[in-house]
């Protein structure tokens, strides 16, 4: 069966089918017997969507712009497993912390194409990075350039260093995932003549190598205007950077925050638009005003990852309401995914075991944690539910993990990576001695 009858299937991996059985299958794999083999909650990544997505986003942004460097956001979800595979697709790593940087470092990752991001870096990391030879570290303020160039000098050596900026674009995101406007507490704001202070500084620096600048304008972003109307801002200001210090821009990163479709009525721009979009304003700026043409610098986490996972749960109590509301129970929930508590985020979501029947009834998918918001799902369509069911839960690979945690001292769900009808465990699943480890009487 394929996804024209299943409409939902298309927000599952590239792999996603039907089998004859009814079963979800994901690369090659029957979900179904996945639950059963490895327990639930479980997220599974599937490996061959995983490098489509890597090389969609090289294919298309080199298409137009050559010289473009891919950098994976491992905010998104960064583990050793995944690690791997973007060293082997080619591309470079935007992390924000010490312990981003160490699953990295633990996979002997090309640390010249690591980007060191973070408003708050802690002198630590900061030595950490430089211990490693991280290639880039992105300066978000005044506190962290003086920092940084004094512990290079410590060192005598040089760092190369982008700015962040801050354009003071609005990207028409979630208040709490929007970056780039000026009263956010990332980047030198244009707009106060701070950012042009930090060029000065930065310049000056004995021991700081200014490449270029960076901005991010948020996430997720499925606008294309609001990139547009910042790479403008940030170019022109680096052409005035370059009249009044003698700049060249040679490196140009504008972030990530491209949007990925979580439900079936989701519009958001395909990674070629994006790519058109970017690229023919930066090729069309850089002629208007003379600048030379700065490497490219984008750094996609969720539109990389997020289609690659799936949650899946097993169902336990069904609640009904009379007239008013009927709960589906899950064992999982805000502890694993905590975005649509959070954010508001919604998903769609199938019977992995019944897959190809019917809609029937509206229900509302509801986690296992004590508290009323812990609901995953609201108000959707699904055939018939009874407990023993396994719900699946597409377009889980951004940000669920990552921002898990032990809510109500449930342990964090295992992960498999699936290719080819093969599934291999990329985390285990926590254990109860797990959640006490680290605890002294």
């Amino acid at each position: 069966m394929n996804a024209r009858k299943v409409p939902r299937l298309a927000l599952f991996p590239l792999t996603a089918e039907i089998s004859q059985k009814g079963h979800l299958l994901i690369g090659g794999c029957d979900v179904v017997e996945l639950a059963e083999e490895f327990g639930t909650p479980l997220y599974l990544f599937d490996e061959i969507t995983l490098r489509h997505k890597c090389r969609e986003f090289k294919d298309e942004f080199g298409k137009y712009y050559p010289d473009t460097l891919v950098i994976y956001a491992s905010k998104a979800f960064l583990n050793r497993a995944l690690a791997f595979v973007f060293k082997e697709e080619g591309l470079g790593l935007d992390v924000v912390s010490g312990g981003e940087l160490s699953i990295a470092h633990s996979v002997d990752f090309p640390l010249g194409k690591v980007y060191f991001h973070g408003n708050n870096k802690t002198p630590e990391e900061l030595n950490l990075a430089l211990d490693w030879g991280v290639g880039r570290i992105v300066v978000d303020n005044f506190y962290e350039l003086e920092l940084l160039n004094k512990l290079v000098k410590e060192r005598r050596m040089r760092q190369d260093i982008l700015l962040r900026l801050t354009p003071a674009v609005d990207p028409h995101t979630h208040q709490y995932t929007t970056t780039g406007t000026i009263e956010s507490k990332f980047g030198f704001p244009l707009a106060t003549g701070q950012a042009e202070e930090a060029v000065r500084q930065a310049l000056s620096a004995s021991n700081l190598n200014l490449l270029g600048f960076h901005f991010h304008l948020g996430s997720p972003v499925s606008e294309i205007q609001p990139y547009e109307l910042a790479i403008e801002l940030v170019l022109r200001f680096a052409q005035e950077m370059g009249r009044k210090f003698g700049f060249n821009l040679s490196e140009f990163d504008i972030g990530g925050g491209f949007a990925v479709p979580y439900t079936m009525d989701s519009k958001v721009p395909t990674i070629a638009e994006y790519a058109r979009a970017v690229t023919g304003k930066l090729n069309s700026l850089v002629s208007e005003l003379g600048l030379g043409r700065p490497r490219l610098i984008i750094e996609p986490g969720r539109a990389i990852v997020g289609q690659v996972g799936v949650a899946l749960y097993k169902v336990g109590a069904i609640k009904e309401i009379p007239g008013i509301k009927k709960y589906v129970c899950v064992d999982g929930g805000i502890s694993d995914n905590i975005r649509p508590a959070l954010y508001g985020a919604k998903y769609e979501a199938l019977v992995a075991n019944k897959a190809s029947k019917a809609e029937r009834e509206v229900v509302t998918i509801a986690g296992k944690l004590c508290q009323s918001g812990d609901i995953l799902v609201r108000d959707i369509n699904l055939g018939s539910v009874q407990p023993g069911d396994i719900i699946a839960i597409p377009v889980c690979g951004a940000y669920c993990i990552p921002m898990s945690s032990n809510y109500n001292a449930l342990p964090r769900p295992a992960i498999v990576m699936v290719k080819e009808g093969q599934a291999r465990l990329i985390r285990r699943r926590e254990t109860y001695q797990d959640l006490m480890n680290l605890d002294l009487i």
